[in-house]
């Protein structure tokens, strides 16, 4: 079945030219000029991906994704202008898995948009006794990839996720911040480094009860993050 993605730009240029080369690859679209529209279209339709401008009238970019991430996991690449730190992190706050500063590459607004998808197919390859990983009270399961803390669900991004099981599958190796970019990204990231470091920080919100004193996801002072080996 094709993926469907939300287009969400006030420039109708970048909306037509977005639809014209996702479709030729096989994507499904739809479109929204604005905050307001793309939440109604979020709520009446389900999409696969969302790609949303920051810079919209009325409801900016910002609170749509906070808006989105209250009732959705669905991945989110976030657009933003050129130089525009604020807004990126922001972005990554809220929830967005990615972000890409205007103008944009069509290529690779395709590359980063297969990278997502292909990280967030389950993986039925994976021995029985890996699919499903317990630490203490934290499961996770890679096939259905899903995750329980204390019996309760904890709702992550694709993202989120993929740090989750790239650190607790390795557990006690320790990746730089490179690495994590390289790895979980999948592609030739350009990002800065603190793309990883706020995914990691909503990480532990979402799975450690002390952030000041994690269990879970440890830090290697100027090396990088690793996941505990002490059962």
């Amino acid at each position: 079945m094709a993926r469907k993605i939300l287009l969400v730009d006030d420039e109708p240029l970048i909306l037509k030219g977005l639809k014209y080369s996702l479709e030729q690859d096989g994507y499904l679209t739809d479109s929204a000029m604005d905050g307001e529209e793309a939440l109604a279209k979020f709520e009446s339709g389900e999409y696969d991906l969302i790609l949303l401008d920051v810079m919209l009238p009325g409801v900016d970019g910002i609170e749509v994704c906070q808006r989105i991430r209250e009732k959705s996991n669905v991945p989110i690449i976030m657009l933003t202008a050129k130089g525009e730190d604020m807004d990126k992190i922001l972005g990554l706050e809220y929830g967005a898995d990615d972000y890409m500063t205007k103008p944009f590459n069509i290529l690779e607004v395709k590359a980063r948009i297969k990278s997502i998808f292909r990280r967030s197919q389950p993986q039925g390859e994976l021995q029985e006794e890996k699919r499903i990983i317990r630490v203490h009270d934290l499961e996770v399961n890679c096939q259905s990839r899903t995750v329980v803390l204390g019996g309760q669900p904890v709702r992550l991004t694709a993202k989120e996720f993929d740090l989750l099981q790239l650190l607790i599958t390795h557990r006690g190796k320790v990746y730089s911040r490179e690495a994590l970019l390289e790895t979980v990204w999948k592609y030739d990231y350009m990002g800065d480094m603190r793309t990883v470091d706020v995914h990691i920080r909503r990480l532990r919100e979402k799975i450690e009860r002390d952030n000041a004193g994690p269990e879970f996801i440890l830090t290697k002072w100027g090396v990088g993050y690793y996941f505990t080996d002490k059962d």
